[in-house]
């Protein structure tokens, strides 16, 4: 292909197509249905319903909201909630997700929280703790490969190289 033809034709990115805004309600129960699932981290989930599910944003624009939200203080996924919200139904929108991600949870972790109190000592609990947690890493491994996927296809070797470099210097050699 010389210079001057017009670039290939990219496959039509399925995720593309949006569906109508949820309402407050849809919003929160969809929140709701995240953090209930996330065990350890919602990140997996979010990406799951609001990507693939219910198809209210694209990958791509998932990708880019979920960096914002790397700028904004506080916990990145709640920082999304409010982001993804706000964008879909205004300030209304915002506190209907944020709302239905913190809300169960919280309510959840009390109960729990008063009765591990009581039981805490009993070790089948703790080995039970222990292999959710492992479940928890292996689905936030699973979502680090999806979310790289759309970017590895338009990155240079550079920046593959550089994002390489920075995983081993800081997830294994503990440099940081």
């Amino acid at each position: 292909m010389s210079e001057d033809s017009p670039p290939a034709a990219q496959e039509p990115d399925i995720t593309a197509v949006h569906t109508p805004p949820p309402s407050l309600a849809e919003l929160f129960v969809a929140f709701a249905r995240m953090s209930l699932a996330g065990f350890g981290g919602v990140l997996v989930f979010a990406r799951r319903a609001i990507v693939d599910r219910h198809r209210w944003m694209t990958a791509d624009e998932f990708n880019e909201t979920f960096a914002l939200c790397h700028f904004l203080p506080g916990p990145n996924i709640v920082n999304l909630s409010m982001v993804f919200g706000s964008r879909l139904r205004g300030i209304a929108g915002g506190v209907a997700a944020f709302t239905g991600l913190l809300l169960p949870p919280t309510l959840i972790m009390t109960v729990l929280a008063i009765i591990y109190a009581r039981f805490g000592d009993v070790e089948v609990l703790r080995r039970i703790l222990a292999g959710i947690s492992c479940a928890a890493v292996g689905l936030l491994i699973a979502v680090v490969f999806r979310m790289m996927t759309p970017l590895l296809k338009r990155m240079e070797a550079s920046a593959l190289i550089l994002m390489v470099s920075v995983f081993l210097a800081i997830g294994v050699l503990r440099l940081a």
